[in-house]
């Protein structure tokens, strides 16, 4: 019994052994294998860290080449639509005022406004906000207006010629019938006052035997008030802010316009301003009656 026990003891011991030898064997292949799979996925990532930094710039390229050909062809499109959006209305205004009443001012936003109006086919475009800010940096906006003609009409801008009215160039009216569009700024100054100035010009022409008083009617003070260019009653106002007020805008010439409101002037889109121009020719108007 002692020996067969013995002997057992000496097999289990080989055992052990045999098998402890396998684990230890393992374990360096193991090893071995991991600092293998290490050292080629260093390398793994040197290649393509090597070829990324060869293809990048190239699909950089072509995209960017893409993305310029795909936007030029789009700027295309937009001007074709714009184009046919404006024939395909039942009732264009010739005359658009733009009114903000909100505090702060977007000159790129009013600009691209303008260009639209120009694009669809409206000859003459106000803008007005109730602090004058517009009227006072009239030359900015006009270089704002000319610049986003460009960048959105491209090659296509030469087409549609520009008239910047102010003070001092408002009896140019032969300049103005030479012209697609018209564009002018309004402030406060332009209403009610203008108004008043008129009344004092036929008031002086009665007491300087100029006038005679029974003469003066509706008529003379309307021609009095626009002077020697002739623009068109606004036929359409587009209010931009909350506020219900038209601030002063153009008290005189707006008895027959139509008003729509909308939200904001900032990053207006073009399908907004459509809508709105889809607006007025669809809706009736009463012309006071």
């Amino acid at each position: 019994m002692l020996v067969q026990s013995l002997k057992k003891d000496c097999v289990m011991a080989l055992v052990y052994e045999f098998v402890w030898r396998i684990l230890h064997a393992l374990l360096h292949l193991q090893r071995a294998l991991i600092s293998w799979f290490r050292v080629r996925l260093w390398n793994w990532r040197l290649w393509k860290r090597a070829v990324a930094a060869l293809l990048v710039p190239l699909a950089l390229g072509f995209q960017n080449h893409k993305k310029l050909g795909s936007s030029a062809g789009k700027q295309g499109l937009r001007r074709v639509r714009w184009g046919a959006d404006g024939k395909s209305l039942e009732k264009l205004p010739m005359h658009v005022g733009l009114l903000i009443v909100e505090e702060e001012l977007h000159y790129t936003d009013i600009a691209n406004l303008v260009v639209w109006c120009m694009a669809v086919g409206i000859s003459y475009v106000s803008v007005y906000d109730h602090q004058g800010i517009f009227r006072r940096n009239n030359s900015r906006l006009m270089d704002e207006i000319l610049k986003q003609r460009h960048d959105l009409l491209g090659l296509d801008s030469a087409k549609h010629s520009l008239e910047f009215l102010n003070n001092r160039n408002e009896k140019q009216d032969h300049q103005v019938l030479s012209c697609q569009a018209v564009v002018k700024a309004l402030s406060p100054d332009d209403g009610k006052p203008s108004i008043v100035r008129a009344a004092q010009e036929l008031c002086r022409a009665v007491e300087e035997k100029e006038r005679r008083s029974k003469d003066i009617d509706v008529h003379m003070l309307d021609a009095v008030l626009r002077g020697s260019v002739h623009i068109p009653d606004p036929d359409l106002v587009l209010k931009f802010g909350s506020l219900e007020s038209t601030l002063g805008f153009l008290p005189w010439h707006i008895r027959l316009s139509e008003f729509i409101s909308l939200p904001s002037h900032t990053d207006l889109s073009y399908e907004d301003f459509f809508s709105a121009l889809t607006r007025y020719a669809t809706c009736e108007q009463r012309q006071g009656k």
